[in-house]
């Protein structure tokens, strides 16, 4: 299990803006960085400066997932056939951390993670608690019958705050979703722009 090495709002105030689109972001208040200079004016960032900061974006997502993961994901994607950013975002998406959070079972991709960490979830009746599983077309996902009562599965599929994308098919009265289809980049209901063929740039410098 990989760990959070920095706290998620931290993420939102470095990159100045609020990735996940959650309510109690920071940015929604203070559009600049932390710490005493955060309010200084940012210089025009390089080519590589964007392609850093869209990697951190991304990367920062799915929960800060660690970079030697996250460069293995993206020489996979590199490896598929068919363009590189939508094969990237592809198997992010296919992630059982990924599916189980907009599948709305839990409020945030980090609580998505502890929850399968703890063994709450199934995948296809057989328990599952590797978050980075890759979920495959057709694989349906449940929250285990003694889990589905718990406060923060109940109060996380009434979050008006985001919607669940419809290459998921999940149902809220049995707490089951179907990995329904592969997503392509515009299918992903991003909070703010991803940029993952500058990510791609990034990574074949």
């Amino acid at each position: 299990m990989s760990k959070r090495q920095s706290a998620k709002y931290k993420i939102d105030r470095r990159l100045g803006e609020n990735i996940w689109g959650r309510p109690k972001s920071p940015v929604n208040k203070r559009e600049y960085g932390p710490g005493q200079h955060g309010q200084r004016r940012k210089g025009k960032l390089s080519d590589f400066g964007l392609q850093l900061r869209a990697k951190q974006k991304l990367k920062g997502h799915y929960g800060d997932i660690s970079e030697k993961q996250f460069r293995k994901t993206y020489e996979e994607a590199n490896r598929r056939r068919g363009d590189t950013s939508e094969n990237l975002i592809a198997l992010l998406e296919s992630r059982l951390d990924a599916v189980v959070y907009r599948a709305k079972f839990v409020p945030t991709i980090w609580a998505a993670r502890q929850f399968i960490n703890h063994g709450h979830v199934n995948v296809n009746g057989r328990r599952t608690n590797i978050p980075s599983f890759r979920c495959k077309p057709g694989d349906v996902i449940e929250v285990r019958e003694k889990s589905k009562q718990l406060v923060i599965v109940l109060e996380s599929v009434q979050l008006a705050e985001r919607d669940v994308p419809d290459y998921i098919e999940a149902d809220h009265t049995k707490m089951t979703a179907k990995y329904a289809r592969v997503p392509g980049l515009g299918d992903v209901p991003y909070a703010v722009q991803m940029e993952p063929n500058l990510v791609v740039e990034f990574y074949s410098r």
